[in-house]
């Protein structure tokens, strides 16, 4: 029987292998398991709790419930000796990006007062591990200078500035306010495409585009922050100007909440995404200091506090049926109205934050309706009721005034039988106005809360052929103008409510809006391209109703005062200034003739300058003249002849005479 031999697979022995395994196996290698794998999505977290194995599942669903905000987890260890949890844990995610955006937000996330979690990547670790023992100083960060971002507060004739948009949004400019002419600051062309918001403080001026919001700041608007947010419509700054909070109706997922965004104004960093559950902006309301916001869904209040951007103690508050919730604008209090549920009565609730007491509970029957007011100080906050008696049809209205200085918040009731169509508070101080009845017959009433637990009526004016349906107070108090807006043909009534005197009644046809500048000496009424196609423009009045300026601009839009932040000085400090104002008095007397000359800024600036120029020319001329004295003296035989009066010992007098005409006038008998 034949046996074939079998082939050798040996190498011959002279061979050499000179092929690399990468270029024969590419495909296969390509595949090859790396030791580093997956690691860039694995975080580590400590600082957790340190359980037993019968609440080992609970830490679990908390953790989960906490991290899987931020993506899908694929693994989760918890290590474990002598029967308890380490206190850290590896959390493995299904993508990098995930991993890093659970070290962005849950890094410092406050779970109770014993553990703040610490997250960091697991591939950071060797960058630890490796860190010298040796201090060596880190490396300077460059600076970015924004100039002085508070630059139009040192305008030396105290004028404030507004943002116009005109052209159907096509251009943008800041102008400073001048009772003469507006003076441009910046105009630029496609600066947004929408609108513009300015910040509470004034410090910034955010701007609206596809991929998101743009801030800017300082003399010249440089581009300080971008937040990148595709199709944001809608922002909200909190009141410190720490955070700006984004909404955008394209960007929201199941997984991944984005149709909100809480943004670090500073670092530009995200803070945390929300989903929208609201038709409603803004979704979330601030706290007067930054420190808490809040949003309200189905029989919910959720708090959340800042920087951590977490629950306040990690749970929301069960508030069945509430039906709206406002922050004091002067403390960490919250009020919340809840309507009639069977036999238990609608209640309002005042509630100190983070505390969560109840500091004062107001029942109500028979409700139809409750709006919270406050007074912009926080002193007072009127809640106005809608009601029907028993009884009867119609419905009745009544001012429920929480007097929230004095102890036990006592409430004061005024009862209003008509229908009410605006109410507005006085905002620095203890007033506020009520517009009310059916058109064509509505009046205005003034009331004046006192200390003495009263509230006086003040006034009630009814007009005779004056339309009104808003409210609108000086930022100073005292004077408001009274509007008929839009519908009402733009009626205006200029009111002192010193005396409750009309100071004039004057027209702005088809008027959409109104704008009090922040020092309460100047209004502006405009009818913007958005509400109406035709007569666009905006007019500056004094706050007396005296007509300063009509601006026509090609199809404007929109005009907003740029806010002042809040004066440094203290009530005494401003007391005594006011005290002593007739120091200043000369000084703005001056200026205010200076102003009202017929010679432009410009060109007062520019006389000036020319006689600046002058100056300097002459005194460089006496300069080069009096170094020339030598060598005149030279040339005139050592003879001073720079003064009239030198040499006089050298002088030859000589008189000259003149005959002009003789003339003989003969003189009568």
């Amino acid at each position: 029987e034949y046996e074939e031999e079998e082939p050798s697979f040996s190498d011959p022995e002279d061979y050499v292998d000179d092929i690399e395994d990468e270029e024969f196996l590419e495909d296969v290698l390509r595949e090859k398991p790396q030791e580093a794998d997956g690691i860039d999505s694995v975080v580590v977290v400590d600082n957790v709790p340190q359980v037993g194995p019968e609440r080992l599942e609970k830490l679990k669903n908390v953790i989960h419930k906490i991290f899987s905000k931020f993506g899908v987890i694929t693994t989760e260890f918890y290590p474990e000796a002598d029967g308890a949890t380490k206190g850290y844990i590896f959390l493995e995610y299904a993508a990098p990006t995930q991993a890093l955006e659970a070290v962005k937000n849950a890094d410092g996330y406050k779970l109770d007062k014993q553990h703040t979690f610490r997250v960091n990547l697991f591939t950071d670790f060797d960058k630890y591990m490796n860190i010298s023992d040796e201090w060596e100083t880190p490396e300077k960060q460059p600076f970015k200078d924004f100039g002085n971002l508070r630059h139009w507060i040192e305008d030396p004739d105290c004028r404030d500035q507004y943002s116009v948009i005109y052209e159907a949004g096509e251009r943008t400019a800041i102008f400073n306010n001048d009772s003469k002419d507006a003076i441009t600051v910046e105009e630029r062309a496609r600066w947004t495409e929408t609108y513009v918001r300015w910040s509470p403080k004034g410090t910034y001026l955010a701007t609206f585009h596809q991929r998101g919001i743009a801030l800017w700041g300082g003399e010249k608007f440089k581009q300080i922050q971008r937040f990148s947010h595709q199709g944001v419509s809608l922002i909200d700054f909190s009141p410190c100007e720490r955070y700006v909070v984004t909404f955008s109706p394209l960007m929201d997922t199941k997984e991944d909440p984005q149709a909100i965004i809480i943004w670090d104004i500073l670092t530009g960093q995200k803070k945390r995404g929300f989903h929208c559950e609201s038709a409603h902006w803004p979704i979330f309301k601030w706290s007067h200091d930054g420190k808490f916001f809040a949003r309200m869904s189905a029989d919910t209040l959720s708090i959340y506090e800042t920087p951590s951007m977490g629950l306040l103690e990690k749970k929301s508050l069960k508030i069945s049926g509430i039906k709206d919730f406002s922050w004091s604008p002067g403390d960490n209090i919250i009020a919340f109205w809840v309507p009639e549920d069977k036999d238990i009565p609608a209640r309002v609730t005042l509630m100190q934050l983070p505390s969560r007491q109840e500091i004062r509970v107001r029942n109500l029957f028979n409700v139809v309706d409750c709006k919270l007011h406050w007074q912009r100080n926080g002193d007072y906050l009127c809640v106005k009721v809608d009601r029907t008696p028993k009884g009867t049809q119609g419905v009745v209205t009544n001012f429920e005034i929480f007097r929230m200085r004095e102890k036990q918040v006592p409430v004061d009731v005024v009862e209003m039988k008509e229908s009410i169509i605006a109410f507005a508070w006085e905002p620095n101080g203890s007033k506020f106005a009520v517009l009310h009845g059916e058109s064509p017959r509505i009046s205005v009433s003034f009331y004046h809360v006192k200390n003495n637990g009263k509230i006086d009526l003040l006034r009630t004016e009814m007009f005779d052929k004056q339309q009104a349906n808003s409210i609108f107070w000086s930022p100073q108090g005292q004077f408001l103008v009274l509007a008929g807006l839009r519908s009402m043909n733009g009626a205006l009534a200029f009111v002192d409510t010193s005396d409750c005197t009309m100071m004039n009644i004057a027209e702005h046809y088809m008027a959409s809006d109104v704008e009090w500048d922040p020092t309460g000496r100047y209004v502006v009424t405009s009818v913007s391209w958005w509400s109406h196609k035709v007569d666009n423009a905006y007019w500056l009045w004094t706050f007396q109703g005296r007509l300063l300026q009509k601006n026509n601009k090609d199809r404007f839009c929109q005009l907003l005062w740029r806010p002042r932040p809040p004066s440094l000085l203290s009530a005494d400090q401003i007391k005594m200034i006011k005290k002593d104002l007739k120091k200043y008095s000369k000084i703005f007397e001056q200026k205010d003739r200076l102003s009202q000359s017929k010679a432009s800024k410009e060109l007062v600036d520019k006389r000036r300058a020319m006689m600046e120029d002058y100056r300097r020319y002459r005194d460089e001329a006496v300069k080069i003249y009096q170094e020339q004295k030598s060598i005149r003296l030279g040339l005139r035989g050592g003879v001073d002849t720079d003064e009239l009066d030198s040499n006089v010992d050298d002088w030859e007098e000589e008189t000259i005479e003149f005959f002009i005409n003789e003339e003989i006038i003969p003189f009568g008998d």
